[in-house]
């Protein structure tokens, strides 16, 4: 019998970590979209601060935070195909969510500047992914190298 090859044991960790967060990106957005996973589900808008909803009971949704969930799970689970793609995936995802992070603290929650929506426990949480993405991001990819057949000589 000849060896298969599976794709999935070649991964490299950081591939693997962009697969994790991508797809943990994709259950939160499709969690957002169940009643009784998220309270208030009646008052979910498309975007805007008036949104209500509460994935979880603590974070502010609506339809558009939701679908932005699932398209950044499906770029990172994308994204996850090469070792430099889920480094600049984890890396520049990281540094959007510090922007997020920033952005909700400076706004008005009240505010039509507050589309997306989000909230305290939303900016906090940013923080987290931020910090954790870029940590993810630049701690392994410094675990990745790149093997190199030994080279023999021909004597």
């Amino acid at each position: 019998m000849t060896p298969t090859h599976n794709p999935a044991r070649s991964h490299t960790t950081i591939q693997r970590a962009a697969q994790i967060v991508g797809a943990v990106f994709l259950l939160v957005g499709v969690l957002g979209f169940i009643p009784g996973i998220t309270s208030n589900y009646e008052t979910l808008s498309f975007a805007g601060h008036t949104s209500d909803a509460l994935l979880l009971g603590i974070f502010q949704v609506s339809i558009l935070h939701n679908i932005v969930h699932l398209l950044f799970g499906v770029a990172g689970i994308l994204m996850a195909r090469t070792s430099g793609q889920a480094r600049n995936y984890l890396i520049g995802g990281g540094a959007v969510y510090l922007v997020l992070w920033i952005y909700g603290l400076l706004i008005d929650q009240e505010s039509t500047a507050n589309f997306v929506p989000v909230n305290n426990a939303d900016n906090w949480l940013h923080l987290i992914l931020g910090v954790g993405m870029l940590a993810l991001g630049f701690a392994l990819s410094r675990r990745t190298t790149t093997e190199r057949p030994a080279t023999t000589t021909g004597r």
